[in-house]
Order: C-alpha cells, then sequence, then structure tokens
C-alpha cells in the first residue's frame, strides 16, 4: 500500500470545501455530499465552522479506493490522505502548518476568478517547502474564459509549467510525439532521456511533477460533480510515494484536543513504524488514532508515510522532528501585530491567563504572554477573523468571555555597534560578575548565545549558568520594551567565588550584564515591512496606486502590464499597508487584488514618536533591572549601569571604540536613527557623480544703477526636477503609451522635456527610477541644457530627488515636478518652487504652440519670399 498526503488548499469561494466533498463521494469514502451552506460537510464539523461558513480548522480525510492505473510502475493501491486547510488569508498559519506533513497538494482555483490575492501566498508557501502541485480548475459551469487562457495567466502569475496533461494524452503511459518533446525540454535528464529512446516514460513525467517543473491541470465543477473522475484518475497518473526510510522518522505538524480534553499530538510518519506503547523520547504513546473527519479508528501500529494523531505525549510541540527528522522553524507567515485579550466577566486576567497560555501549544504563533505593567493578556494573529476565532474558542474551552481589541503594531529592537555589558551581583554571602560582548546580526538572525572562556577562566557549570540564563528568557529593549532581536551576546568575562556563589547568582548578574549594555549602545527601534503584490489596476488608476504606496514609504517596481490591467510589487510598513485592502477595492470598483506577505524587519522610519507613545521607561522596569549590586561595608549597594565599570572586579580587555572620548553619563539610552541625515559631504558627491563639476552661481560685484540708483537682482539659474515615472502616470497621453510599451513613453517624456529646455533655456533633469534593477550602475545622458538621469540600484528616484533639493534649492531657481508629499515637503523646506504634473503639463502644451506658431510663421515666410512679386 502506497500511502502520499495531499494538502487542499484554495483561496476564499474557491470551492475548497465543496471539492473535498465531492473527491470522498466519488472515491467511495462517504455516501452522500455536504454542502457548506447546508451546514453538513463532512469536514467543517465544528460549530464555529458551521455557523460562519468557512474552514478554520485543519482537519484529515482518507479517500476511497483511487483506481489504479495499468501500466504503473508500483503494482500496490494508492491511499491518498486528504488533509484540508482554510482558505481565509487570516488563518493561514493553520494552512502553512499542514504543509510540514504534504507529500503533494491540490491548489483549487476558481475558472471565473482566476488567480487571487491569497493564491499567490499559498503559492509562496508551496515554493518555499518544495511541495508538488496539482490544480484543480473549479466552478468550470459558470465561467466563460477558455481553458487556454486560465493556463496562460496561471504560467503569468505564478510560475511556467502549468499544463492539461489530459489534454497532452498523458494517461499514466509513455508519451511519445512533439507533446513529450515538449516535456522533455525542462529537464537535462528528460531531455536525454528522450533524444535517446525517442519517448518519455511515465515514470520521467512524475520525476518532473516532483521537481515542480510540471504542474498538472485537471477542469470542472465539484458542485455539478463533473471532472472529479478525471482528477481522481489524475491522481493515480501523476503522483507517486515519496522514498521512505527505514528508521523512524516523524514530524510533528499539530497539537489539538478532543472533545473530552485528551492532548493529540499530530504526525506524519516520514520513516519507519511506530506502535502503541512506543516511546517519544521519554514519554510513551497511549493510543494511535487514524482520523477521517470526525471519525477515528484506533490502530497499534502505523508505517511510513501514514498520519495519525497520537495520546500520550505531553511534551511535543509542532514542527518538531521525532527520530531522523530536524525540527522545522522559520515559518514564512508570521504575525505581525499583537492584540489585547479583555476579559468582559470579570474573571481576573492574571488567574484566566493560567489557562488560555494552554492554547500556545496548539498554536505557538499566537504567542499569548502575560504584560505585568499593563495586567493585561495579549497575543499575536493574522487578522481579524482569527481574532474572532479565538474568543469563540476561549468561551467554548474554558468559560470565559473575552473582547480582543484592535491589532497594534509589533515592534522590536536591536543594537547598531557592539557593546559590552557588566553585570554584578554581590548582597551578602551571594558573588557573581558577568561581561557579554553583545553584537548586531543581519537581519532575521534572532538571538545567539556563546562564550568565549575557557574552563580555567570559569567553571563549566558557571558557564551554562550564563548560557541557560540568557536563553531561557524574552529580551526586552529599552526603547519601547519591545523584544529584542538579532544581537549575539558572547561571554567574555566572569568571576564566582568558591564559597559564596550560589546557582542564581549568575542568572542575576546575567540578565543585569544584558540591560547595562543595552542602556549603552546605539538602539534602533524596528518596524515590520509586507511584501505586497497589487494586481489588476485599472490604468487610469496606476497613478493613484502609486501615490497612494509612496505617500506610505513603499519601495516599488516599476508597473507591469498583465493583459488589460496593471500591477505593482515591491516592500512596504505594515503601518500603512494593513488597512490599505478596502480604500485599495474602492478605487479598483472591487477588481483590485492585494497581497500582502510579512518579509521582515527595517529600522523605523519615525522611532521618537513610536517611543514617545509607548511611554516605557527602562529604569523603572523592576522585571528587568540595569543596575549591579555590589558588597560594600558589609551591605549591598545598588550601583547605576552607567557607573559599573567604576566598581567591576574584572576586565575582559575588550576595548570598543579604542581612543574615543569616554561616554558621558546619561541616565536614558541613546537611540540611533537611519537614513534620516546626509553630510555636505556626501550631497557633494552625488552632485559631481550626476552633474560633473558643480559650479556655484557667481553674482556679479555689488553695483549701483545709475538711472535708479539700486542695486540689481541676483540673478540665478533656473532648473527644473521631473519625476519620470510620476510624470508618465499622470498624463493621460503617455500613460496610455506605457500600457503598451513603457520604453516608448519615456523616450516620448524624453523628447518633450528636452525641446522645453532649449526653447525656455531651462536646465532640465529627468529622473527614472532604476532602484530595483540588479546591478544596476546608474547613467546620465546630457543634450545640451537637458539631462536624463536613470539611478543606481539601491538608490530610489525620491531618495535621489529629495536630496538634491535639499543640497541646491537655496543656490538656484529650482521647480521640481512631483506629486510625492514627502518631495513635496522638502522642496518647500528648500525655498523651492513646486510644480504639479497638471502644470507643466500646461506649460509643454504652451511651448508646442508657440513652436507651431513659429513653424506657421517660418511658412509663411518662406512663402511669401517664393511668390513672384510684380514691378
Amino acid at each position: 500500500m502506497s500511502h502520499i498526503s495531499l494538502a487542499l488548499l484554495a483561496h476564499v469561494d474557491a470551492g475548497k470545501t465543496t471539492t473535498a466533498e465531492g473527491l470522498l463521494y466519488k472515491s467511495g469514502a462517504i455516501r452522500s455530499v455536504g454542502r457548506v451552506d447546508h451546514g453538513d460537510a463532512f469536514l467543517d464539523t465544528h460549530f464555529i465552522e458551521r455557523d460562519r461558513g468557512i474552514t478554520v480548522f485543519s482537519k484529515t480525510a482518507a479517500l476511497g479506493t483511487v483506481p489504479e492505473v495499468q501500466k504503473r510502475t508500483s503494482e500496490t493501491d494508492l491511499k491518498i490522505q486528504l488533509l484540508d486547510t482554510p482558505g481565509h488569508a487570516d488563518l493561514a498559519a493553520e494552512a502553512e502548518k499542514v504543509l510540514f506533513a504534504a507529500d503533494y497538494a491540490l491548489l483549487i482555483v476558481s475558472g471565473p476568478d482566476g488567480v487571487q490575492a491569497h493564491t499567490l501566498t499559498l503559492w509562496q508557501l508551496l515554493a518555499k517547502y518544495r511541495i508538488p502541485v496539482i490544480v484543480w480548475v473549479n466552478k468550470m459551469d459558470i465561467c466563460e474564459r477558455p481553458r487556454a487562457e486560465i493556463l496562460e495567466e496561471l504560467c503569468m502569475q505564478l510560475a511556467p509549467g502549468f499544463t492539461d496533461l489530459e489534454a497532452m494524452g498523458f494517461c499514466g503511459d509513455d508519451m511519445t510525439g512533439p507533446k513529450a518533446e515538449e516535456l522533455a525540454l525542462l529537464s537535462e535528464d528528460t531531455l536525454e532521456e528522450f533524444l535517446k529512446e525517442d519517448r518519455l516514460s511515465a515514470s520521467s513525467v512524475r520525476r518532473l511533477i516532483r521537481k515542480r517543473k510540471v504542474f498538472p491541470c485537471c477542469f470542472g465543477s465539484a458542485l455539478k460533480l463533473t471532472g472529479l473522475e478525471s482528477l481522481l484518475e489524475c491522481f493515480a497518473n501523476c503522483m507517486e510515494e515519496p522514498p521512505r526510510g527505514k528508521a523512524f522518522g516523524a514530524r510533528v505538524y499539530k497539537i489539538s484536543r478532543d472533545e473530552q480534553g485528551t492532548r493529540l499530538t499530530w504526525i506524519k510518519l516520514t520513516g519507519g513504524s511506530l506502535k502503541v506503547r512506543d516511546l517519544l523520547g521519554d514519554e510513551k504513546v497511549t493510543q494511535i488514532r487514524r482520523y477521517s473527519g470526525r471519525r477515528f479508528e484506533p490502530a497499534d501500529e502505523i508505517t511510513a508515510g501514514e498520519i495519525a494523531a497520537l495520546a500520550g505525549p505531553e511534551k511535543t510541540y509542532t514542527g518538531q522532528g521525532l527520530g531522523t527528522e530536524r525540527d522545522l522553524k522559520d515559518a514564512l507567515l508570521k504575525p505581525v501585530l499583537s492584540y489585547r485579550i479583555e476579559l468582559t466577566d470579570g474573571t481576573d486576567p492574571r488567574a484566566a491567563y493560567q489557562n488560555i497560555r494552554k492554547l500556545s501549544e496548539e498554536d505557538p504563533q499566537l504567542a499569548l504572554s502575560w504584560d505585568e505593567r499593563a495586567g493585561e493578556i495579549n497575543a499575536e494573529f493574522m487578522g481579524r477573523v482569527q481574532a474572532e476565532v479565538l474568543e469563540s474558542v476561549i468561551e467554548e474551552r474554558f468559560g470565559y468571555k473575552v473582547k480582543i481589541g484592535k491589532g497594534r503594531i509589533k515592534y522590536l529592537e536591536t543594537i547598531a555597534a557592539p557593546v559590552e555589558g557588566v553585570g554584578h551581583y554581590e548582597p551578602l554571602r551571594h558573588y557573581a560578575e558577568v561581561h557579554l560582548l553583545m553584537e548586531p546580526l543581519p537581519e532575521g538572525s534572532g538571538l545567539i548565545f556563546e562564550t568565549a572562556l575557557s574552563t580555567d577562566d570559569l567553571d563549566a557549570n558557571w558557564q551554562h549558568q550564563v548560557l541557560g540564563s540568557l536563553a531561557s528568557k524574552e529580551h526586552k529593549g529599552v526603547l519601547t520594551g519591545a523584544s529584542l532581536t538579532d544581537v549575539k551576546m558572547t561571554l567574555v568575562a566572569g568571576r564566582s567565588h568558591p564559597k559564596h556563589t550560589e546557582g542564581g547568582d549568575f542568572r542575576e548578574a546575567t540578565l543585569r550584564a544584558v540591560r547595562c549594555g543595552l542602556m549603552k549602545a546605539e538602539n534602533v527601534l524596528l518596524e515590520p515591512f509586507y511584501s505586497f503584490w497589487a494586481g489588476n489596476i485599472p490604468p487610469e488608476q496606476i497613478g493613484r496606486a502609486i501615490n497612494d504606496l509612496r505617500a506610505m514609504h513603499a519601495e516599488m517596481d516599476a508597473p507591469q502590464q498583465t493583459g488589460e490591467t496593471m500591477c505593482i510589487s515591491g516592500k512596504g510598513p505594515v503601518l500603512g499597508l494593513d488597512d490599505y485592502l478596502s480604500t485599495f477595492l474602492s478605487y479598483t470598483r472591487g477588481r483590485g487584488q492585494l497581497s500582502l506577505r510579512f518579509c521582515g524587519y527595517r529600522p523605523c522610519r519615525d522611532p521618537e514618536k513610536v517611543i514617545e507613545e509607548a511611554g516605557y521607561d527602562p529604569l523603572r522596569d523592576t522585571d528587568d533591572p540595569s543596575d549591579s549590586i555590589f558588597c560594600s561595608h558589609g551591605s549591598g549597594i545598588s550601583v547605576p549601569w552607567y557607573k559599573v565599570e567604576e566598581f567591576m572586579h574584572l576586565d575582559s580587555g575588550i576595548r570598543i571604540g579604542e581612543g574615543e572620548e569616554p561616554p558621558v553619563e546619561i541616565s536614558a539610552p541613546r537611540v540611533r536613527t537611519r537614513g534620516l541625515d546626509y553630510d555636505e559631504k556626501e550631497l557633494e558627491d552625488i552632485m559631481l557623480r550626476e552633474f560633473g563639476p558643480i559650479k556655484r552661481p557667481k553674482y556679479s560685484e555689488p553695483v549701483y544703477n545709475r538711472a535708479e540708483k539700486k542695486r540689481p537682482a541676483q540673478i540665478k539659474q533656473t532648473w527644473l526636477v521631473v519625476d519620470g515615472y510620476n510624470m508618465i502616470y499622470a498624463w493621460e497621453d503617455l500613460k496610455s503609451l506605457a500600457e503598451t510599451d513603457i520604453a516608448a513613453a519615456r523616450s516620448r517624456l524624453s523628447d518633450l522635456l528636452e525641446a522645453y529646455s532649449s526653447l525656455r533655456e531651462c536646465n532640465v533633469v529627468l529622473v527614472f527610477d532604476a532602484y530595483r534593477r540588479p546591478g544596476g550602475q546608474g547613467s546620465v545622458r546630457q543634450i545640451g541644457l537637458f539631462r536624463e538621469v536613470y539611478t543606481k540600484e539601491g538608490e530610489s528616484a525620491d531618495a535621489y530627488m529629495e536630496r538634491l533639493a535639499r543640497e541646491i534649492g537655496s543656490n538656484f531657481n529650482i521647480r521640481l515636478e512631483s506629486s510625492d508629499g514627502m518631495i513635496q515637503l522638502s522642496a518647500l523646506r528648500s525655498g523651492m518652487l513646486r510644480m504639479s504634473a497638471a502644470e507643466l503639463e500646461l506649460e509643454i502644451k504652451a511651448m508646442s504652440e508657440e513652436i507651431t506658431e513659429f513653424l506657421d510663421e517660418q511658412r509663411r515666410s518662406a512663402a511669401f519670399s517664393n511668390t513672384p512679386r510684380q514691378v
């Protein structure tokens, strides 16, 4: 028996539950088809799911007999376990966990709707976990688009390789002819096989599918039960069991509790076998359950490839690797919002937290925590739908009525430069001193703890105490009290006392050393960023989208044409993008698609405002003291963090910032802001690189006008700086041209501004954003007074123009064309004249009329001179 686990994934309303019901029915697993709107679906069994009409919790169901195809390389039957997942974007983290256990995925796409924003998120998940994919295009009974158009859309928006294998004649047998050659070109191995054998074996086709080179597509209507037989045959033709190990190995993909409260550990067995009463670590498996929907049957043993729920183990966790498998970490989807859980029935929050925190076992990403300072329970999740589900689960499980407030941005903190933290703990009959070197790490590294000491310098037992203390606590930053990240802490010196040191002394000294180091450090506040894809934007609204995203300080690629619409991708702060969907749908008349995915943290744009709103005072945080305790005259005294080095007993020998002046005694941490200040030398270099030697305006010596006896006004050069892409998508003529040929639009704008610079005798700088072009070195093209600038990689047009404005704004008469609010604000502060795209368009049209009149005059003059005259 071959066992394959198949995850069902779909965007909302694609018909995932209906498809699952149809597959179960057609394979003989159930006798009648349930429906979501009737509340009798086989897999959506929880009252929350039936009330809402959506899948909330992942579940399993065994398909019936899948027809065996003749000439299969395997003679055994194919047993498929469906893994149903939620389709709502707010519940995508639950879907991601299921992929820990999936061999294949069935991606369900609505034929009339096509690729949706959440489809892109699901595709990124499948790509990360390298899951081979079969696509079911549903609702073809109400779809007017041909199959070829749908396949083309899938290839354009997701990846090449989407193929209707049934139409190509693949039925589980070897392939020959042009269709086989088309598939053979996807891999060197298959091409070599085809050239040698003049055919492509069925096993090679299945290997292409396993390697994600080919994505088979089937079409039909799950509601009408059409096309499902072909889909089941596609499973048999295209799927094969992955290699399984002989030694025991398993992955934990879910923790749950049954109706009686029994804790269940859901595993995918990847190798060997598992029996009742076997040990997982030091815990015994008391029961093995094979589930199908709500029902289960007990089993004495399971073998490689099977999925089961285990009763007995209490220490397992989601993502855990057992036996030969390693732990899975770094989920792609991570919450970036924190929510406050308010108890509305008068229950003591502290007492309730002891029960509610058990939910973190089932979903570690909830990150349930108790805020001692505010006296409240906090949790992290993906969005409002998950929050509402959690309210229902808490009431059902624990009987508490709760209300979850509005989400707050989850900030993090790090440091910008190395620093040494010293912690000393020496009350009466206690002693420990710890020196930590704290260094910044690349984004996403988390916290790393190491020791650089030998056991001759500090006993191994005490070193383990230090490292254990560092690892056992979530360290807070000193700016807002947010979690610390991307820091390496190395034990570089430590000292104990042969008689007075006890176990807890080094924990106290270690945590004080961390806080001391943070108080001395250059601290950086980090905010979360999304990578976004905004698609199906009507061409007439692309300017609005660009302006909105720029106002959020988003970084964007150049807009792309997708059929009759436009799309933009890039990265931007969660603050702004998270609430943008309703606005986006409004001005795109419901056609737009916005896909958001957490992509990491970056330095906060306005740290002072966030710090002020947080109101966190690290010196008053009694849970994380930054001072040290020294002994003086037989009693302990508290020494502030900025004086600890005067009292410390050890010198680590580390010199950070050697030769600099000693730090002043301050009582608040320093805050470092990045990318906000530019010195004159840097701006001078930019000007020199782009425009050659900078010629400052030379004013004549002050003389008197003898007639009027006044000093003449100082003469300044005139400059016009134009944001190229902003202008293109603000002018209707250029925007229409850009929809078919963006290069032609750029060329047309360059021609117009070149003529303008010549006629008006004005220095014109046209700036195009090449920020995202890999390896771009930037370029400058100069014709007379006209310059066309392409920025280099890593330098956006906005940043270039803003710095240019600050540098030369007060020395020249500069007019700046841009609809970007931040650039216009910079222009205003620099004393520059601001010009809208509409104003410049009027000037260009006026110039064109002048040129036309001039040419007409020349023609009339020429005609007059060539007319015979009478004498």
